[in-house]
């Protein structure tokens, strides 16, 4: 029992610091919310821990499998990638911009556009987003600006920076690339991996088939943002409503 209960503060503790720390790090998200509800009752349940019943130990435990099977699943699929490199186009979808710069959150899927584009310079990228709460310039054009920092050549990306929202990033890449391509086109998404099962869906609802790549998620960014997708995926479920 003294063991739990250390696992348990230590582990409340932790995710209450990171939490804490992310909090400066972007704007206020339900993810982040629910980061500091699970830190602040693992913490509570700790500290509570001889004065709960066996019964509700066992339920506790049993209900808590539910959303760590489920942040698992979403993980796995996510780093399953679909392409063969063939693609006419990318699309990569947007995130945080502070000022000019990317958020790291974002910087991970342009590296991952851009080692795709390596290996298949033909292809166009797609970068999406318009402006941001932080922002100064739009999400696209700072996404430009990093990949040709990275040596991808400018008449290969096409801007789309209009969106505020997943749904309409794909919508309106969508649309470029049908201009781009009038007899179809061949794509593939490129998001951070905990947001690729709901992104490939959302892009079937925009009209668009397309493999996907899941970028890397830094590891202290995992549960503010499983927590928030995994109620997303739910919503999804739920309401069919695209993000």
């Amino acid at each position: 029992m003294k063991i739990l209960r250390a696992i348990l503060f230590a582990a409340g503790a932790l995710l209450l610091i990171d939490a804490a720390i992310i909090a400066f790090m972007i704007n206020p998200t339900i993810g982040l919310l629910l980061q500091f509800v699970v830190s602040i009752g693992m913490i509570l349940y700790a500290a509570f821990l001889k004065k709960i019943p066996k019964k509700l130990h066992i339920a506790m435990g049993a209900l808590c499998l539910i959303p760590l099977i489920f942040m698992l699943s979403l993980g796995i699929y996510g780093n399953v990638s679909h392409t063969d490199h063939k693609e006419d186009a990318v699309i990569v979808l947007g995130a945080g911009v502070n000022g000019e710069s990317v958020t790291r959150i974002l910087a991970h899927r342009l590296n991952t556009a851009a080692d795709y584009w390596s290996e298949n310079p033909d292809a166009y990228i797609v970068v999406t987003g318009g402006l941001g709460n932080r922002a100064t310039i739009t999400e696209a054009e700072a996404m430009t600006r990093f990949l040709a920092g990275k040596g991808v050549s400018r008449d290969r990306i096409l801007l789309e920076d209009q969106s505020t929202s997943t749904y309409e990033n794909l919508v309106f890449a969508k649309a470029i690339l049908d201009e781009r391509f009038p007899d179809g086109f061949r794509a593939v998404l490129i998001t951070n991996d905990f947001h690729i099962y709901r992104a490939v869906r959302t892009a079937r609802q925009a009209g668009i088939s397309a493999g996907h790549i899941g970028a890397y998620t830094d590891w202290y960014m995992w549960p503010v943002n499983y927590l928030r997708e995994m109620l997303a995926v739910v919503n999804y479920w739920a309401f069919a409503k695209p993000g």
